[in-house]
């Protein structure tokens, strides 16, 4: 579910006019056609007018792919957002796309890029509070105040935040539950300790689907852990298995690292929220082929 919390400086207007600014109209039409919306938990129509404050849960999840393109397309792109009020939001952040600025990645084609180009106009200057990395998707966290942006980098970096991922890795994990504990290079490039926490959720022909926890977060800290285990995560190009990703790619077409920050849970000024952000497309489509080809054929009669 995504949920967005209207703003205080949003003015009154219908339901329908404020998602169309967000979402594709076909979209949006698809929201009521399908019963897939409710506003302060309620049935929501197209003619209700909107409040400061209301609460507009959105049952039907949106997935938009991200290509390389333009300027103007970066411009006017709008990224999945699973909630959202005053102080900050959360967006389901597509693959293929970073979160900031680097020595071949403008600023415009950037998650920050993209959001500071939204809510210039509202005088709002969003802030990234933590990090995931460009092929990876899932639950990111930005801060929308100055007040806020110090709030939350201090949960994160004092291990206050419950990260969830789902990851598959090449090789059957033997236990069913583990950890790694191995150090890695922390912000001045000296070992500090990284602590990885994973459950089986499924094995399969060659590779395991886990569920991830990690504390605090290192760079890479989830590719590292588990290539020094052996069992590396799958279609990534940096610490993977080559010919592993080579071979899985040609027989289930994915084109990316199978890492996913699935949920995550905070306590911002004394509540607690936990956002999930659903499996995107191409990950599910691949669970999808690796249980199909768990089946035994049928049997001929």
């Amino acid at each position: 579910m995504q949920e967005i919390i209207l703003p205080a400086d949003e003015t009154a207007k219908k339901l329908e006019n404020y998602l169309k600014k967000r979402f594709p109209i076909g979209y949006v039409r698809k929201l009521f056609r399908k019963n897939g919306i409710r506003r302060n938990g309620q049935r929501a129509r197209p003619d209700d007018l909107l409040q400061r404050g209301d609460r507009i849960q959105i049952f039907i999840p949106f997935e938009k792919q991200i290509k390389r393109a333009g300027r103007e397309t970066f411009s006017s792109l709008e990224l999945p957002i699973l909630f959202e009020n005053d102080e900050l939001l959360v967006i389901n952040k597509p693959p293929g796309i970073a979160v900031h600025e680097a020595k071949a990645i403008p600023k415009r084609e950037t998650v920050l890029g993209i959001l500071e180009n939204q809510y210039r106009s509202k005088g709002i200057r969003p802030r990234l509070v933590h990090r995931l990395d460009k092929d990876t998707s899932g639950a990111l966290v930005v801060s929308k105040t100055e007040k806020s942006v110090k709030e939350l980098e201090n949960l994160f970096e004092e291990g206050e935040v419950e990260k969830e991922y789902l990851c598959l890795v090449a090789g059957l994990l033997p236990q069913t539950e583990g950890k790694i504990d191995f150090p890695l290079p922390g912000r001045e490039g000296k070992a500090v300790r990284a602590l990885t926490r994973f459950s089986v959720v499924k094995r399969f022909s060659e590779t395991t689907l886990a569920r991830v926890h990690i504390e605090a977060g290192r760079m890479h800290q989830i590719r590292l852990h588990f290539a020094k285990l052996g069992y590396p995560v799958v279609m990534d190009e940096q610490h993977g298995d080559f010919s592993f990703n080579k071979r899985f790619r040609k027989q289930f077409g994915l084109k990316r690292q199978f890492l996913h920050a699935s949920k995550v849970t905070l306590d911002f000024r004394g509540q607690k929220r936990t956002w999930t952000a659903p499996l995107p497309a191409d990950l599910d489509e691949t669970l999808k082929a690796l249980g199909a080809a768990l089946k035994p054929a049928p049997t001929e009669t």
